[in-house]
């Protein structure tokens, strides 16, 4: 029955997400070329919290658990856990205060309204998995570019979504070269739980009900290990040990 009730919600859905989507661009347009990145950012942090109400049309909640009063002006490294696409509107609205940028794959920075632009034009960095080389490079000077700034970067190590919740082994290459180039960053552990779900039967129709819960964990200045690559293990630990199938 539920499966059921998916397909006409889910239709409603892509309606109310693409709209979005198609006229969030323009404006962000509007915000980057005229007033500047300032205004672009209230624009992207605008069409979050539109997309996580049309997340609400399919009964989507979200719990958001960030005991730590994490000042703002400093560089993070947030790590995830990567469950589906529906991860990230939740992330960049609800740490929003840290200005979230994302390492992405560059098929994503051209053909989706918005998503796109923000990805070329809102500070997050493109990759080619197919350029390993490149790949690193691009990143060391996206962890600059977070360390300056002061930004939050989001970095899935797992390199690919768990299609089931179930988590996969981090690949920690593009996570070391982070630590390496922002050592005065805040690593923030956080594990998101249930966003899978979203997409329990596919793409079409999509799942109802999902409490997509978010929990930050113990923040972890980089500076505290000499070990990078112990420290990696921690934060993969603490990640997956609230991690729920």
């Amino acid at each position: 029955m539920q499966k059921l009730l998916a397909y006409p919600l889910t239709i409603i859905y892509f309606i109310c997400f693409g709209l979005t989507l198609v006229i969030f661009h323009p404006i962000q347009w509007v915000c980057n070329n005229i007033f500047g990145y300032k205004a672009h950012k209230v624009s992207v942090d605008c069409l979050q919290f539109l997309l996580l109400r049309c997340l609400n049309i399919l009964g989507t909640r979200f719990t958001f658990t960030n005991p730590y009063n994490i000042e703002k002006g400093i560089p993070l490294i947030i790590v995830s856990n990567h469950q589906s696409m529906y991860d990230i509107p939740p992330l960049i609205w609800y740490m929003r205060k840290h200005h979230v940028k994302f390492i992405s794959k560059k098929e994503l920075g051209k053909g989706i309204p918005s998503v796109s632009y923000n990805l070329r034009h809102g500070g997050s960095v493109l990759i080619d998995r197919k350029d390993a080389l490149g790949s690193i490079k691009a990143i060391e000077n996206f962890a600059k570019r977070v360390s300056k700034n002061n930004w939050a970067a989001v970095i899935f190590p797992e390199g690919t979504r768990s299609r089931d919740g179930n988590p996969k082994p981090f690949k920690t290459r593009g996570l070391l070269s982070m630590i390496e180039h922002a050592p005065n960053a805040l690593i923030v552990p956080v594990t998101i739980n249930n966003s899978w779900k979203t997409l329990r039967y596919g793409k079409f129709p999509m799942g109802l009900g999902a409490n997509i819960t978010y929990s930050v964990h113990q923040p972890i200045p980089i500076d505290e290990y000499e070990d990078k690559n112990e420290l990696i293990k921690i934060v993969e630990a603490q990640v997956k040990r609230s991690i729920v199938v």
